[in-house]
């Protein structure tokens, strides 16, 4: 230990007795300008990384919705299509097994017509 050392250590244990030991200290950290410039950035990044997710699965459901709604309108027109032809044969069916198709005279060609 030096001379000048010796005396500041000495200078401080005299200069303790005469002050107030207990001194307030600020334990509240903040954090700097630049910090909360990178957070706000992190935070853009995950809040963009957030609507992108939500807008991917949309646009996927929305894929899925317009495929079962085409399926839908071409069930739609092939069931129109089948009450059709059932309403049809039904129809042949009650012609043949009516009374004014039994009193029908069966008729064949009687000759051909030629030029």
């Amino acid at each position: 230990m030096t001379y000048s050392s010796s005396l500041a250590a000495s200078r401080q244990r005299y200069a303790t007795n005469q002050q107030n030991i207990a001194r307030m200290r600020s334990d509240e950290r903040t954090l700097g300008p630049i910090s909360n410039t990178v957070l706000l950035i992190v935070l853009a990044c995950l809040v963009g990384l957030l609507y992108l997710t939500q807008v991917t699965k949309t646009n996927a459901l929305s894929y899925k919705i317009s495929d079962l709604q085409s399926q839908q309108s071409s069930l739609k027109t092939e069931h129109d299509d089948l009450e059709v032809s059932s309403a049809r044969l039904q129809s042949v069916e009650r012609v043949k097994n009516s009374n004014v198709a039994a009193a029908l005279v069966q008729t064949t060609p009687s000759a051909t017509i030629q030029n």
